[in-house]
């Protein structure tokens, strides 16, 4: 083999306005290049310190499960089912799109027992409809997904379903993936039990880890397993152990990415929550007041858009795929289309963390009127 077919690494510097991953601040990045230690080095345990509490701020909770999962926002998902499901427990998962759908898939290889509840994609779940449901068998849990990427959905009423679960035993699992950091996630204000999220969006660090937070309440019911977690490398119990007092080895943290997490959290503490969700919220507008004007018709009704995610109509003269390739080539812009129901139908436009910003939704805007001009 000749080592010279292989030239140097040098990805292109794109303006990400997608699902995810989210550009990055460059002080992220700087952390990211710091020398690599052991991940028992007392230096690293006190990284590893700084970002639970840290997490702890963006969750906006007080839970002492709080921490990120070593794996991508996927791995949170199987972590936040795979400890509190158990052969024959009975499950309900609320979907409003993809990710609503992978829930159920996964919940689907812990118990025989899945339930759904099912909203047409672009739409939200109603809570009476949930109560009701609910009400018909002894759930373990309940799944939902709080910012649905696949759809530019937010599921409104959090608290109020949380409070259904719990009046029926159940416990409540949230996909905040997509909206932590970018928008309102109150995990103990709504009184969610099991939250995990994902690094590379709205909190704009690297893809590779899955923030999670187990409530009390959680905590003994995975206590109370009859079974062993079916997951080892998963297990909380296990992993909490490396991340808890009791520093006990279970595999090698990937260093640089929770050097780039804390950093990412910083950004966010820096700037507060009130005013990055704020932000957020500006620039959303601004995205959705320039579409209208270009008449780029939105799929969500504004009350339940997701801010981080737009889900805009293709024009019927359009092109979902043309447009989209245009944009990169021309203006180093990226945004998705869609795909199940909604392949070639929306274009998903990602305003997450370090990408939301004005001069963003102005370029973007501005490129979209000239190609679509043509």
């Amino acid at each position: 083999m000749d080592p010279r077919q292989f030239t140097d690494l040098n990805p292109p510097e794109r303006i990400l306005l997608g699902p995810g991953p989210s550009m990055i601040p460059a002080r992220v990045t700087a952390a990211m290049s710091m020398p690599v230690i052991g991940h028992l080095d007392p230096v690293f345990l006190q990284v590893m310190d700084d970002v639970q509490v840290l997490l702890r701020y963006v969750f906006q909770t007080e839970n002492r499960f709080t921490f990120p999962v070593s794996g991508t926002g996927s791995s949170g998902m199987e972590t936040a089912l795979a400890n509190f499901i158990e052969p024959g427990d009975r499950v309900l998962v609320g979907v409003i799109g993809y990710f609503g759908e992978r829930l159920f898939n996964i919940a689907g290889r812990y118990t025989d027992n899945v339930d759904r509840i099912d909203a047409e994609w672009g739409q939200v779940l109603d809570v009476d409809d949930i109560r009701a449901q609910l009400k018909k068998h002894k759930y373990k849990l309940l799944a939902i997904v709080h910012g649905e990427t696949s759809a530019g959905t937010q599921q409104p009423n959090i608290k109020e379903i949380a409070a259904a679960a719990h009046e029926e035993g159940a416990l409540l699992v949230l996909d905040a993936v997509a909206s932590l950091g970018g928008v309102p996630v109150e995990v103990d204000a709504w009184d969610v039990d099991v939250c995990f999220s994902g690094a590379q969006k709205a909190i704009s660090a690297s893809p590779g880890l899955a923030p999670i937070t187990i409530s009390p309440r959680a905590e003994k019911v995975l206590a109370a397993r009859k079974e062993k977690v079916h997951n080892w490398y998963l297990d909380l119990t296990e992993v909490q152990a490396y991340w808890g007092k009791e520093r006990t080895y279970h595999h090698t943290a990937p260093i640089h990415l929770n050097y780039g997490l804390r950093e990412a959290l910083r950004v966010v503490a820096e700037e507060g929550l009130e005013a990055r969700f704020a932000c957020h919220a500006d620039n959303a507008r601004m995205l959705w007041e320039g579409l209208e004007e270009l008449d780029i018709a939105l799929l969500v009704d504004e009350p339940q858009r997701l801010n981080t995610l737009t889900t805009a109509l293709v024009p019927p003269a359009g092109d979902a795929n043309k447009v989209r390739s245009a944009l990169m080539d021309d203006y180093n812009i990226e945004i998705a289309g869609g795909f199940g129901p909604l392949a070639g139908k929306i274009w998903r436009i990602g305003l997450m963390g370090h990408s939301a910003q004005r001069k963003h939704v102005a370029l973007l805007l501005a490129a979209l009127r000239e190609v679509l001009a043509r």
